[in-house]
């Protein structure tokens, strides 16, 4: 065991000396010293109730032989940071927590471990610690949030919220109704209801094989969800015992899997940067071009909020991820022979799973469309790619040319859109804010939803090299690579230039000559960092592109 190198033998005695000190008996020493990474805080309403879900897995391994010890790792509330400057220290985090797992871990030598994430860069840092550190691991998230009710009825969530906020602003809604939606879009503990991205990924985790069936699915309040973290907390021992790693699990195969489910899910555009992101910690490597293929032949089965009016717990009572890759499997689109979390192959996991409810997840005769929910789109504005969750896109939408309204920053943008600045068949541009300009990649849920609160949504793109959260939609196409602080084209545009998008071609073109790009580009003078101290300025030195995942290079 990895645990023998802190606790066996007399040249061992001062660590177990100090092993004594946590209260631990020889009898808890001499089982597998289980580490429990636990996620909880008071500041994230998808973590405060994470203590609740630690106990329960340590419970389970303690059930089944094991000696579980637990250790914290760090989250940010996307929501909570959006719309300041907190928003920079979001997407940061995800090589801190992978960082600082990989510290602990090594430092004390732990035999397994229960990753305990919930939001949106905590799973994706979990998992590229599990794939750096490759000791075997399990996943149990804390689950989502129960969809809101206004006061009339309707369900909501924080999608809605933030839209509430545009129309405020246009004189569609008055101080009452955004109180309306303040007091109920996020009635309990849990990842917010949508679609976003800590559900997105959650889901993901599942569909990779690092977890339970009901990782990504079953509501946080739910009892369930202690049900579910015993269990995960009793597997770890069995992934022990037949020494399965998270890079057995961790394939190329998988990583083909989790984009397809990925698609028919109609996930956040975030995935786009996390899955390159972990899959570069498991030696595996995949690339934007991968994703439109995939998208190609995977059909689009599920329209959650904020493409649609359904929530987690919808897709968690019509049975879950594990009913959409039933689905998937009725056309060949998954692998079935990969190894899982469960010590059994997906196909095997699979067997006697069943669609619950036609109308939460589409059969795939009948898809909400043939093409997958993301596409990548390329041209002269973004030669190595940008993002857009095209299921969330009104189909006006899909096919826009109109001229460029620019925006050095995001702040910039807010204050014009809210100022009616912004016409019917604007593109807006927002630029700087990727990943070394920002620095860290802000996401621009603010500008989208004061659009779509507005009533533009139909009418009016934006364009950034920042990125989104899950909860926006509309054609919202960010990821622009190369970034405008590493030279990119977007760097070049001007007010009033046209940019024609094509969604269903996969293309972003701005109308300037190559002539004209050149004499810009011979002018243009890159822009002093923003900020030049501490760990932004440390993170935008190392930072590689968004569409390489924005991994940290050396």
């Amino acid at each position: 065991m990895n645990s023998d190198q802190i606790k066996r033998g007399v040249e061992r005695a001062p660590n177990r000396s100090l092993l004594y000190a946590l209260g631990l008996t020889d009898e808890e020493l001499s089982r597998p010293i289980v580490g429990i990474v636990s996620s909880h805080n008071e500041i994230v309403p998808g973590h405060m109730a994470l203590d609740r879900i630690a106990d329960a897995v340590k419970a389970g391994v303690r059930a089944a032989g094991g000696t579980p010890i637990m250790f914290p790792a760090i989250a940010v509330c996307d929501g909570i940071a959006m719309g300041h400057v907190g928003m920079k220290y979001s997407l940061v985090t995800r090589d801190l927590i992978a960082d600082s797992t990989e510290a602990m871990v090594m430092a004390h030598q732990f035999d397994g471990l229960v990753m305990i994430p919930n939001c949106d860069k905590n799973v994706p840092g979990l998992l590229m610690a599990a794939a750096r550190l490759n000791i075997p691991t399990i996943f149990c998230s804390g689950g989502p949030m129960l969809a809101g009710h206004l006061e009339d009825g309707r369900r909501t969530c924080l999608s809605h919220m933030f839209e509430a906020v545009g129309a405020y602003h246009a004189g569609k809604m008055d101080e009452s109704g955004v109180k309306d939606y303040t007091e109920n879009a996020c009635p309990s503990c849990g990842s917010c209801s949508g679609m976003y991205t800590a559900n997105s990924m959650n889901c993901l985790t599942e569909a990779i094989g690092m977890a339970l069936a009901g990782n990504g699915t079953v509501p946080a309040p739910y009892s369930a969800r202690i049900r579910l973290a015993k269990r995960a907390g009793m597997q770890v021992m069995e992934l022990i015992r037949k020494n399965i790693r998270p890079r057995d699990i961790m394939t190329e195969a998988a990583f083909h899997n989790a984009e397809t489910v990925d698609m028919a899910l109609g996930c956040s555009t975030n995935t786009m940067l996390h899955l390159p992101a972990i899959a570069h910690e498991a030696g595996v490597e995949i690339s934007l071009d991968m994703s439109n293929a995939i998208s190609a032949a995977t059909p689009n089965l599920c329209h959650l909020a904020p493409a649609g009016d359904t929530f987690m717990e919808d897709l968690d009572r019509a049975g879950g991820v594990a009913a959409v890759m039933k689905e998937l499997t009725r056309k060949g689109l998954l692998d079935t022979a990969v190894m899982t979390v469960t010590g059994k192959t997906l196909g095997e996991n699979l067997q006697g799973v069943v669609n619950k409810d036609p109308e939460v997840i589409r059969p795939i005769e009948n898809p909400y469309s043939a093409n997958g929910g993301i596409a990548v789109l390329r041209g002269n504005l973004a030669p190595d790619g940008c993002v857009v969750k095209q299921s969330a896109v009104a189909p006006e939408m899909m096919v826009h040319e109109g001229p460029a309204r620019v925006f050095d920053s995001e702040e910039e943008a807010i204050a014009s859109i809210y100022a009616g600045g912004i016409k019917p068949g604007d593109v807006v541009v927002i630029r700087y804010e990727g990943p070394k300009g920002g620095p860290g990649m802000r996401e621009m849920l603010n500008p989208t939803s004061a659009i779509c609160g507005m009533g533009l949504g139909e009418s009016v793109a934006l364009i950034t090299d920042g990125r989104f959260s899950g909860a926006t939609r509309g054609a919202a196409i960010g990821h622009v690579s190369p970034e405008a602080a590493a030279g990119g084209n977007i760097a070049l545009v001007r007010d009033g230039d046209i940019i024609a998008i094509n969604i269903k071609a996969c293309s972003v073109e701005l109308r300037v000559s190559d002539e004209e790009l050149a004499a810009r580009r011979a002018a243009w003078v890159a822009p002093e960092p923003r900020v030049k101290s501490g760990y932004l300025a440390r993170y935008a030195k190392l930072v590689s592109s968004a569409d390489k995942g924005a991994i940290l290079e050396a």
